[in-house]
């Protein structure tokens, strides 16, 4: 229940921001994936941001209508769908990512640099787990995170 109160006061801070926008969580996603990664297929979307195909069509089809981002068939293999920016969508990312992450750094602001990687570390683990992808860390793999240790969380690595 903590993860789940932490997650929703961090939404409440950030949810202003997006909702002035007018987008999502899962539309702010799409864009910010595309701008730090390029064009991604509907599917690799869809996998990145953990929706389902149907929800991925629809939230495209929503971004398309406002012209911030364009669907065309795959280079190589025309039967992937292939998303990328407009010059709309590059200049909406560009100009709400920064105020996006800032908000999030102020919501996080009570942790230490060495809590923030802790937790990020944590998150994945928890994540991968989640998900039935975590593979346990092989004997010879770098110590753990110190922090991870005090906390008596040692048999998670980076």
């Amino acid at each position: 229940m903590k993860l789940l109160r932490a997650a929703r006061a961090i939404d409440a801070r950030v949810e202003p921001l997006l909702a002035a926008a007018g987008l999502t969580p899962t539309q702010l996603g799409v864009l910010e994936a595309l701008w730090h990664k390029g064009p991604l297929t509907q599917v690799s979307l869809g996998r990145k941001l953990l929706s389902s195909p149907g929800n991925m069509t629809d939230v495209i089809d929503k971004l398309e209508r406002r012209g911030l981002v364009c669907r065309g068939r795959k280079p190589g293999d025309r039967r992937a769908v292939q998303v990328d920016l407009t010059a709309a969508g590059r200049d909406a990312i560009a100009e709400l990512f920064p105020r996006h992450a800032a908000a999030l750094a102020a919501a996080m602001a009570g942790l230490s640099d060495a809590e923030l990687d802790t937790l990020g570390a944590l998150l994945r683990t928890l994540g991968r787990t989640a998900a039935g992808t975590y593979q346990p860390p092989e004997a010879d793999d770098p110590a753990p995170d110190p922090l991870a240790e005090e906390y008596g969380l040692s048999h998670l690595r980076r």
